[in-house]
């Protein structure tokens, strides 16, 4: 059973607008990512007044996102675990919070080529030591 000509159309047509909603939502939602990477800010803590814990962080921008566990002991950050890390390509962010402990401050330099993921890690550390 062949299917007429102006129904093929119409299916196509209808196929057609779906596509292109589908995308125009994909490319609003990576404008409203690198948005909030851009927008995102780093406050100046004193580590050294944080109390001795650990204490848990996360930051989400929608195609990046992390968790992490962040240990304090005496007035120093002492580890980081990364507990989760949701990235495209930005899997080598992840030594950043070498960076962190090492300069005992969150807005370090980012890892070259992974400046977002690296932006979301510190954030989730930020956000873990600012919720106590």
């Amino acid at each position: 059973m062949r299917l007429p000509r102006k129904r093929i159309l119409s299916l196509t047509t209808i196929l057609l607008f779906l596509i292109c909603l589908i995308f125009t939502a994909y490319l609003k939602s990576v404008a409203d990512y690198k948005k909030k990477v851009k927008e995102t800010t780093f406050h100046n803590l004193d580590i050294s007044n944080i109390p001795d814990g650990i204490y848990t962080g996360e930051y989400d921008v929608g195609f990046v996102y992390a968790k992490v566990e962040v240990t304090v002991h005496r007035g120093a950050i002492t580890n980081i675990a990364i507990l989760e890390h949701k990235n495209e390509r930005g899997s080598s962010a992840e030594v950043v919070v070498d960076r962190i402990i090492k300069e005992q401050k969150i807005n370090v330099d980012a890892v070259s080529g992974a400046t977002n993921s690296s932006s979301v890690i510190k954030k989730a550390v930020e956000n873990a030591l600012t919720r106590i």
